[in-house]
């Protein structure tokens, strides 16, 4: 660990994440305490039942009244995965009710005092499509099979993954990419993660660590795994180099810090962010083509506005990073983090296929929108284990032109890992 990593201000208060559950629901105010590191880590932290008493800005005064489920973060592994070494453990927190009622902000959307103009939709502003026409269906499609690029095997996607470093590891072995002991296991096969490894669940940087290790052994038997650059990993770079500094949101003033904050970042993941993390981060891809599916984190088309050409985009992106100024990297964070480009029944396929007649590729895979929440099927207010979301595997929508693949693991759902292209 690096000692005096934190960044000014970073982690206030007790270790928290928002509650899994109903985080379509549930306001960032609205937290439990997050689950502890392994026994015997150097950053192993008890677990406390408190909430937090941080409220961000624009609900102050008007709290609502939300109650946190209990955590997916021990959920049954397959036999080749060992027991997680932190299991969770029931916690609800109950929120105040003074003052008229609100919509919660979209996690992963809140921004401090007010959204810019242009922010990402969120669920009071962007109604979710349910049964009748326009309904977006989930449907699955068997594409015609690129041939993998002489020499490697099989192509593989994860979804977003927020922290859940056992869901990932279960998830993983059952697709045979990792022994039983989480070492790489599926010789020249290729792995892609899509971004968001950070942030509300309660081991990000053991996941980077796991990605980061996975890289390297793939490469020395005969395949790869590497990782695209999602909005989490700007944020979490952005609190660790501007804090508190104040940056123009195009409506007002905002930080790094405290959307960090308010979008579940963790203290345990801030006191053990090193150089060697920052460093892979900063240097990730935001875009890139395999076996003709176009591969990117974020569902907009935000990507066109930094180039015309994949590699023009990536260089773009990393330029932004190197310069290190703090508007440009926020507004580079702002525009990754929009989402919803291609849920409408028209709009949507044609805003694919600008993309893809862009950057080439047949169809889009993306993570960033979790798959209850495009299909409406976001947990409840009572929580009952009936009316949980169901992710069974990717979704397939925009004319079949475009692949989900963040199963929701932080409301409740699924880490999903899949095999491209995808099969009936």
């Amino acid at each position: 660990m690096v000692e005096g990593s934190m960044t000014q201000g970073a982690g206030q208060g007790p270790v928290v994440r928002t509650a899994t559950l109903r985080d379509f629901r549930v306001p960032p105010y609205a937290q439990v305490p997050v689950q502890s590191q392994s026994p015997g880590h150097p950053d192993h932290l008890d677990h406390k039942d408190a909430p937090s008493d941080r409220q961000p800005p624009e609900h102050q005064g008007s709290p609502e009244t939300a109650q946190a489920p209990h955590s997916v973060a021990g959920r049954p592994h397959p036999a080749a995965v060992p027991t997680p070494v932190h299991p969770p453990h029931p916690a609800a927190v109950q929120a105040g009710t003074d003052g008229p009622h609100q919509d919660p902000v979209h996690p992963g959307n809140a921004v401090p005092e007010s959204e810019p103009d242009g922010y990402t939709p969120t669920e009071r502003d962007l109604p979710v499509l349910a049964d009748g026409p326009g309904h977006t269906l989930q449907v699955q499609i068997t594409p015609s099979p690129a041939p993998a690029p002489e020499g490697l095997g099989p192509l593989y996607v994860v979804g977003d993954i927020h922290g859940y470093l056992d869901e990932l590891l279960a998830a993983l072995a059952a697709q045979g990419l990792i022994d039983s002991e989480g070492h790489w296991a599926a010789g020249n096969a290729r792995l892609w993660f899509l971004g968001d490894f950070t942030d509300r669940g309660p081991d990000g940087i053991g996941v980077i660590d796991l990605v980061m290790r996975l890289s390297a052994e793939a490469a020395a038997a005969g395949g790869y795994c590497k990782a695209l650059m999602g909005n989490h990993e700007l944020l979490l770079l952005g609190a660790k180099r501007f804090g508190d500094t104040p940056v123009n949101s195009g409506a007002g003033t905002a930080t790094f810090q405290a959307a960090w904050l308010l979008n579940g970042g963790q203290k345990s993941d801030m006191d053990r962010l090193q150089d060697v993390h920052l460093q892979w981060m900063s240097r990730l891809d935001a875009v890139v083509e395999e076996d003709e599916h176009l591969l990117l984190h974020s569902d907009t088309t935000a990507y066109l506005e930094y180039g015309d050409t994949i590699a023009d985009v990536n260089d773009t992106v990393h330029d932004i990073l190197n310069r290190n100024d703090a508007d440009e990297c926020w507004d580079l964070f702002r525009k990754f983090t929009k989402r919803f480009a291609f849920r409408d029944d028209e709009a949507g396929p044609m805003a694919v296929r600008e993309l893809l007649d862009t950057y080439g590729g047949r169809r889009i895979v993306h993570g960033h929108s979790p798959i209850p929440y495009l299909l409406g099927e976001v947990g409840t207010e009572d929580g009952e284990e009936g009316e949980q979301p169901v992710v069974k595997g990717p979704h397939v929508y925009a004319d079949g032109l475009a692949i989900a693949m963040d199963g929701g693991i932080t409301m409740a759902g699924k880490l999903l890992v899949a095999q491209l292209p995808l099969h009936n």
